[in-house]
């Protein structure tokens, strides 16, 4: 297994530029998420490392070779694609193998192949069965072997669960997860559920419009995001964003009515800032303060409390325990101080 650089990589669509410039280093063995809003150009990206989108500037290298410019047999990558793309008429054991096959391998070698692959994703018992006997968990991971068969240098997912219900996402993550850990390959995963890349993920990658925000390990990009982007992307819910603005002692916060103290250097007084909270780190105080509650999701070991503050910003509230707030509680939330986040308005950098 090898890693992956990607050097000064631009995209163009005759004169519209897609992907800006990117340099990435993924190292050998490393489980790498792309994540994103749709249009971002996360699955682009992809799809120039597999070699199926021309590299219109820059290098892209998978170990020492220089592959801006191979054709994608000649990579050593393996792709799986948000669809299946199973043969409906040959059995798992044939689609597992059948790539093999096209490239003269011998039937031996293609069934001591299968066998492995299907030992790791546990699929013996379904070999002698066809797609349309399958669940889709199942199918995706016979998609999944018909990669590991290929023995690839790298791994290339298109987000692979989102055509799952949630039940099979939460159990796929899991075998993928799994898969990486046994196998040790490099492999890099391309999502918009922020989710997926949090618990997958050795690095994250967040891209906007083409463009890197930020790169890291998951709990990294959490605890200290660049700029707003990336904070309200990374956590779920997602973090609350409050107009302020920076007076002596801190942040004058009109939605929550109150000044905040908050660890960070600030700007000179009367700087237009953006106060940043994440949910779970929010307490109520029920029956104090402006703030009243709309609506309450009890989701049995945590809900979530919709807040309108007076001058119509939104705030959601993690709640715990026995004792929480419900629909039309009149409320406060106090935090720590070194819980809170603070942006420049304007160019939505951190101010740290």
């Amino acid at each position: 297994m090898t890693g992956v650089t990607l050097q000064k990589a631009i995209k163009r669509y005759g004169d519209v530029q897609v992907i800006h410039g990117i340099d990435l280093q993924i190292e050998d063995g490393e489980f790498c998420v792309f994540v994103g809003p749709s249009g971002c150009g996360k699955s682009t990206l992809l799809r120039m490392i597999a070699g199926l989108e021309e590299t219109t500037e820059g290098q892209m290298h998978i170990g020492t070779r220089d592959v801006t410019h191979m054709d994608p047999s000649e990579r050593g990558v393996a792709m799986v694609f948000q669809t299946y793309a199973l043969y409906p008429h040959m059995t798992v054991k044939e689609n597992m193998g059948f790539g093999l096959k096209m490239n003269g391998v011998p039937k031996a070698e293609i069934d001591a192949k299968v066998k492995a692959a299907s030992d790791v994703l546990k699929l013996d018992s379904y070999l002698d069965r066809k797609p349309a006997a399958l669940s889709g968990g199942q199918r995706q991971r016979v998609a999944i072997g018909r990669a590991i068969v290929r023995g690839p240098e790298v791994f290339l997912f298109d987000e692979p669960l989102s055509n799952l219900d949630a039940e099979l996402r939460v159990e796929m993550r899991v075998e993928i997860a799994r898969l990486h850990k046994e196998i040790g390959a490099t492999m890099i995963y391309v999502t918009h559920d922020q989710v997926e890349a949090m618990t997958l993920a050795d690095k994250i990658v967040v891209l906007r419009l083409g463009k890197i925000e930020q790169v890291g390990a998951p709990l990294e990009l959490y605890r200290n995001p660049d700029n707003k982007f990336v904070a309200g992307f990374i956590g779920s819910p997602a973090m609350n964003f409050l107009q302020g603005t920076v007076v002596e002692g801190g942040v004058e916060v009109p939605g929550l009515g109150r000044t905040v103290a908050v660890e960070a250097t600030l700007p000179a007084a009367g700087t237009a800032v953006t106060l940043g909270i994440r949910p779970e780190h929010l307490e109520v105080q029920i029956g104090q303060g402006a703030l009243k509650a709309e609506l309450s999701e009890a989701l049995g070991g945590v809900s979530y409390l919709h807040l309108d503050t007076p001058n119509g910003e939104r705030i959601i509230v993690e709640e715990r325990g026995d004792e929480r707030a419900s629909e039309g509680d009149t409320v406060d939330v106090t935090f720590e101080a070194r819980r809170a986040m603070v942006f420049d308005a304007s160019t939505e950098a951190r101010i740290r």
